[in-house]
């Protein structure tokens, strides 16, 4: 496992799979542990842009803290998978292969946030995170590239 990793030392490896390994459980937390919605029928946007505009335009009828937690929050808390795993497997370091998988990845985020009711499945999130670790991708390029 630790071969393919972006560092020639097992332990900076090690340290780079446990923050990985505690990233992901402190994201499983925020995503999962938060009270249930007990309405009737799922909860779900699937026109792509809806709730990003609605942040946008109408941000006047939010809390400001809720629409930057949405839009900002968004795509800042999932930076982390554009670094963690192309340090941590070659094989996502293609940018095209990372975008995939995370979509793949927050698509079953968000069925799984509806299904369980802990969430709704929104579109716009899958496109504000994908955004994110994209944006991590090119963070840790641009880094190493540098260095």
């Amino acid at each position: 496992m630790f071969k393919s990793a972006y560092f020639k030392s097992l332990p900076l490896n090690v340290i780079l799979f446990v923050a990985a390994l505690i990233y992901a459980l402190i994201m499983g937390f925020l995503l999962f542990h938060r009270p249930r919605y007990y309405g009737d029928g799922f909860m779900y946007n699937l026109v792509p842009f809806q709730t990003i505009k609605q942040y946008i335009f109408s941000r006047n009828h939010y809390n400001s803290d809720i629409w930057v937690k949405n839009l900002f929050g968004n795509i800042v808390l999932f930076i982390p998978i554009g670094i963690f795993l192309p340090m941590l497997q070659p094989f996502f370091r293609k940018g095209f292969v990372l975008l995939i998988a995370t979509i793949v990845l927050i698509t079953g985020v968000e069925l799984t946030q509806m299904l369980t009711r802990v969430g709704s499945f929104d579109i716009d999130d899958i496109i504000l995170n994908t955004f994110g670790a994209m944006a991590g991708l090119l963070l840790i390029k641009a880094v190493f590239r540098r260095y």
